[in-house]
């Protein structure tokens, strides 16, 4: 990691003295430290870009989406995915090159176009993607141009050099949002892979950009927040919406009421490794409240308060397997207060009757 120093770092670092703030290489691939809280380096230093995280983390900025929506296996599928994103010409696409495609000519013009080039993979697997459908979202109320202008900006350093793509903006949806289709093969010869690393490198890249335009934006696991629990996959979201039972949900519900009823709980290892985990990091959000309590700077102080507040609101250590075990509880419950009301009404009717007969 880059040390240069500049001007503004040093006029910071003579203004607090324990803390010493100093620039990082921009467009570096993060280290997973990093995704969690801003991690010190070897001499204990918190730089100020590392503080500046700290800040966005603490006073819950914005979260970035990067989410990769799926590959299209061959040209009929892909074909149905640009006509898809750019509701059949309606919206206008933009390239690699910088060229806008628009109505129904400028969209036969692009699938034509990936028509001929994937009929020059002859390289590809019969089960290999044509291309990689990725979506780049805010929240509602984000500016909408400047979240097509970030996905533009980070398509073009990440792809734009060796993968051909197109992304269209969507505003039909209360989350400005951008779908960025890019070929899976690269000029290089090489396949587009990417990777759990790749994907939260691509958040903070986005976020980066976000940033760059005035807006807040921070691209942090959900773990940094304190949360444990996976967010489920599209079609088992889509199955829970629709009222059905998702097979691994099913599958879960079966584990824990055995557990239940065996009078055991079965605590796996991962449950010691989450906690070690969360401990961890709830830790060293408390390292920094201190150190940035020893600056003497009042801004400093305040951020230290703000970082404790935040420890003391994380949510408690809940995995999908509490939830279940938390809902089966409560059912349990619910059941023995209707039938404990049943027995009360049962012995009510009763004695109505005993005393209508001795009338």
């Amino acid at each position: 990691m880059s040390r240069r120093s500049s001007p503004r770092s040093t006029d910071l670092a003579s203004e607090l003295p324990p803390i010493s703030y100093v620039w990082e290489t921009p467009n570096r691939r993060p280290r997973r430290s990093e995704w969690d809280i801003p991690d010190p380096t070897g001499s204990g230093r918190l730089t100020l870009a590392m503080r500046a995280k700290l800040e966005r983390i603490v006073r819950r900025a914005p979260e970035v989406m990067v989410k990769i929506t799926g590959r299209t296996k061959d040209v009929a599928h892909l074909k149905s995915h640009l006509a898809y994103i750019t509701r059949n010409g309606e919206l206008e696409a933009e390239t690699e090159q910088g060229a806008a495609l628009t109505g129904r000519s400028g969209l036969k013009d692009l699938q034509q176009r990936w028509e001929d080039d994937a009929g020059l993979d002859d390289k590809r697997r019969r089960d290999g993607s044509l291309s990689i459908n990725i979506i780049l979202s805010m929240p509602a109320g984000t500016d909408a141009i400047a979240v097509k202008d970030s996905a533009r900006a980070f398509a073009i350093e990440k792809f734009g050099y060796n993968h051909d793509y197109v992304f269209v903006q969507h505003l039909d949806n209360k989350h400005p949002h951008v779908h960025l289709t890019v070929r899976s093969l690269g000029h290089n010869g090489k396949r587009l892979n990417p990777r759990k690393a790749d994907l939260q490198a691509w958040r903070e890249r986005f976020a980066g950009e976000l940033r760059l335009r005035g807006i807040a934006a921070e691209a942090t696991p959900r773990r940094t927040r304190g949360r444990v629990r996976k967010a489920g996959r599209g079609a088992v979201l889509a199955m829970r919406k629709r009222k059905i039972t998702p097979e691994v949900d099913r599958l879960a519900r079966k584990e824990v009421l055995a557990e239940v009823r065996g009078g055991k709980a079965a605590k796996g290892p991962w449950d010691e490794q989450i906690k070690s985990r969360q401990d961890a990091i709830r830790r060293r959000y408390l390292e920094y409240a201190a150190e940035l309590d020893r600056s003497g700077v009042a801004a400093d102080h305040e951020l230290a308060r703000e970082v404790r507040q935040f420890v003391h609101d994380m949510p408690a250590l809940e995995t999908r397997r509490h939830a279940l075990k938390n809902e089966l509880s409560e059912l349990a419950t619910g059941r023995r207060r209707r039938d404990a009301k049943q027995d009360v009404d049962a012995v009510g009717r009763d004695k109505t009757r005993g005393d209508e007969r001795t009338r």
